[in-house]
C-alpha cells in the first residue's frame, strides 16, 4: 500500500519512523511547504528529494496513491481531506479532526458523501496502559462506572501555532483525553461545564490551565482538570484516572494501572483488598503503529476502523462545547 505524507516536519517524522518500520505501507511521495525541513528530513531519513513536493495537487499529478496521512497543522487538515476525499484516496489525520466544528462537519459530509474513509489518528486509546484499562473495564468484573476523574499536567516548550492557540490544552491536547472517555465508558456526554485560566508564568498566548465537569449517559459523572504549563510533578502524556466504580476503583497513574477492590462494610467502614497492579495487556502493535495498521487493514479488507472521522467528530464536539462554557459561563 503507497501512502502520500503531506507534512514532514515535527510529529512528522514519529509517522516517517512508522511507515519506514512497516512491512505493508510504504511511501509514494511526500507533500512539504518548507524547503528547509524538507532538505534536513530527506538527509535524516533518507527520503527521495525529487518526490518531495509542495502541494499535494504537485504529489498526486506525479504519484499513484492507495491513501493519505496528514500531519499538517489543524488548521490545514480541511482543505487536505477534502482534497483528497474527492481524489477517492482514503485518508488518515492527525488530531484533531479540523481547527473549527464547521470544518469537522464538511470533512464528515465530504466522507459520507464520496463513501471514502477517513479516519483520526487517537493513538492515545492504542497504548498498553488505555488497553488495560478497558479490558478491566469490560470484563464487568468491578460493575458499573459512577464517576471518572482525570488530572493532566505538563509543560512543554513547543513554540509554533500551539503557542498561539486561544485555549492550547483542550484544542490540542485534551481532544486525547475526552476522547478516552468516550472510549472507556461506551458513551456519550450530555453537558459541560468548565473554566479556563492562564498562569501568570505561562508562555502560551492563550488559556493553557482549565477545569471541567462531564455529565455522560447513564448518570456518569467525569471531571477533566489540567495545565499545559506547569512547573512540576508532572503527569505522563495519559494522565493520571480514577475510575470510581461499584466493586472498587481503578487507577491510571504513571502509566501503570491498579485495582482496589470493594469486598463489602465493616461497621461503618468499608472493607477492600490491598491495592494491586493489573498486568498489562500485550500489545504487538501500540500508538502510530497500530493506527498505521489498522488503516492498511481498513484500506485493503474493508474494515472499519473505530476512529473514522464519523465517529471521532463526537470527541471533537467536546472540545468546542467545553470552550463555549468557557466562554458563555454556563451549561452546555
Amino acid at each position: 500500500m503507497k501512502i502520500v505524507q503531506v507534512g514532514i516536519g515535527g510529529m512528522g517524522s514519529a509517522w516517517l519512523r512508522t511507515i519506514q518500520a512497516s512491512d505493508e505501507v510504504e511511501f509514494a511521495a511526500w507533500v512539504e511547504v518548507n524547503d528547509t525541513i524538507a532538505d534536513e528530513q530527506a538527509a535524516k531519513y533518507g527520503l527521495d528529494r525529487a518526490l518531495i513536493f509542495k502541494t499535494l495537487d504537485e504529489a498526486l499529478n506525479v504519484v499513484e496513491a492507495d491513501g493519505l496521512i496528514d500531519v499538517t497543522p489543524p488548521q490545514f487538515h480541511r482543505a487536505i481531506s477534502l482534497a483528497a476525499l474527492d481524489a477517492g484516496i482514503p485518508v488518515l489525520s492527525e488530531k484533531p479532526l479540523a481547527d473549527t466544528l464547521d470544518a469537522a462537519q464538511e470533512i464528515v459530509r465530504k466522507a459520507d458523501q464520496t463513501g471514502v474513509l477517513h479516519m483520526v489518528a487517537q493513538n492515545y486509546r492504542y497504548s498498553v496502559p488505555a488497553q488495560t484499562v478497558k479490558r478491566l473495564l469490560d470484563s464487568g468484573e468491578l460493575g458499573a462506572v459512577g464517576s471518572v476523574a482525570v488530572q493532566f499536567y505538563k509543560g512543554p516548550h513547543f513554540g509554533g501555532f500551539r503557542e498561539q492557540m486561544p485555549y492550547p490544552l483542550i484544542i490540542d491536547m485534551a481532544i486525547h483525553h475526552f476522547d478516552m472517555l468516550r472510549f472507556f465508558l461506551d458513551r456519550d456526554p450530555v453537558s459541560v461545564f468548565g473554566r479556563s485560566w492562564n498562569p501568570p508564568w505561562s508562555w502560551f498566548g492563550g488559556d493553557a490551565s482549565a477545569s471541567v465537569s462531564f455529565g455522560f449517559e447513564g448518570g456518569i459523572s467525569a471531571s477533566y482538570d489540567g495545565s499545559w504549563c506547569a512547573t512540576g510533578r508532572e503527569t505522563s502524556w495519559n494522565g493520571s484516572w480514577r475510575l470510581d466504580c461499584e466493586k472498587g476503583v481503578i487507577i491510571l497513574d504513571d502509566d501503570a494501572v491498579s485495582v482496589q477492590r470493594w469486598t463489602g462494610v465493616d461497621g461503618f467502614q468499608n472493607v477492600n483488598t490491598e491495592i494491586e497492579r493489573v498486568p498489562d495487556v500485550a500489545m504487538p502493535r501500540t500508538a502510530q503503529a497500530y493506527l498505521l495498521h489498522e488503516f492498511y487493514t481498513a484500506v485493503t479488507e474493508g474494515i472499519l476502523p473505530a476512529t473514522t472521522c464519523q465517529d471521532n467528530i463526537k470527541s471533537l464536539q467536546m472540545v468546542f462545547d467545553v470552550v463555549r462554557s468557557f466562554e458563555s459561563g454556563h451549561v452546555v
